[in-house]
């Protein structure tokens, strides 16, 4: 149970790795670029250079990694390793269809899936204060349990069908996304209005919505200021393209999602995808004159 496998040093593996080395678990490590793992090794984590050597038979692997893709390629580099017995804990964020192919995947090898994406950006990672969801077979949850204690303040166990956590964590970014852009709208007619609109964040985060994503992006929003990126905002499009592919293949409609979607694709393309996805907000600036 000491031992673990980590795949995936972005922004939040990085933080993630850091508080399972001071909870007490051996952490080998691996990333695509190699560099990003040296503060990891200095703080006494291992590295190695292929996903299968981050497997141990029978064992756990974490990954965090950025899209679809990624978590597909990587699976089936270390699956066979992990084998019988073993655990796949899977944080990222992806499509509920990427879990339930991939949990069957690992079923064929002996091995089970565990979905447990987060809510909470690189600060909460580091100081420990991720909420955590959890969807896949119950041994397999409660095997993992300790691990996802070690790095957030509470988990939520949201079902055994392995795609279930992440229809909550796309749904989550979904209801972020349109925080932001009600922040966007109200805020500017505040400024138009001649009021600052940096008391108009404080005064909303204070009283209605006194709440974490509203003080957090409140600040941003409402004092433009979108980088540096704690999660940018292509990977807010992409989520927000998840959001609308698992709606298609449920018949629901989710307009304000379509919304935000242009919203997204707009400021990507013009080069914003590096800046925090809170630069979503830059698009109603620029409609209401005030960028």
């Amino acid at each position: 149970m000491k031992e673990v496998g980590f795949i995936g040093l972005g922004s939040m593996g990085v933080p993630m790795v850091q508080n399972l080395l001071k909870e007490g678990f051996r952490v080998k490590v691996y990333n695509r670029t190699p560099e990003k793992a040296s503060g990891l090794v200095e703080a006494g984590a291992q590295q190695v250079y292929h996903p299968s050597e981050a497997a141990a038979a029978g064992g756990i692997v974490i990954t965090m990694v950025s899209n679809d893709q990624a978590l597909q390629e990587v699976t089936h580099a270390f699956a066979d390793q992990l084998g019988a017995g073993g655990v796949h804990l899977s944080m990222s964020t992806v499509s509920p269809e990427t879990s339930r192919q991939l949990a069957l995947y690992h079923q064929e090898r002996g091995s089970e899936y565990v979905a447990s994406p987060v809510f909470g950006r690189p600060e909460a990672a580091a100081a420990q204060k991720l909420f955590i969801l959890s969807s896949g077979p119950r041994e397999a949850k409660e095997r993992v349990q300790p691990l996802q204690e070690a790095l957030g303040q509470r988990v939520f166990d949201i079902s055994e069908e392995p795609g279930g956590a992440n229809v909550i964590k796309l749904g989550g970014n979904f209801m972020i996304m349109a925080a932001m852009e009600a922040m966007a709208e109200a805020f500017n007619l505040a400024e138009k209005s001649g009021i600052d609109r940096n008391l108009a964040a404080e005064v909303y985060a204070s009283t209605l919505f006194n709440c974490t994503v509203y003080q957090g992006y409140g600040k941003m929003i409402a004092g433009k200021a979108f980088e540096p990126a704690g999660f940018q905002l292509g990977l807010g499009l992409k989520d927000c393209n998840l959001v609308l592919q698992e709606a298609n293949s449920l018949q629901t409609p989710m307009p304000l999602a379509s919304l935000l979607h242009d919203r997204l694709l707009a400021s990507a393309a013009k080069g914003r995808a590096q800046q925090d996805w809170s630069a979503l907000a830059r698009i109603a600036l620029e409609e209401a004159g005030l960028e």
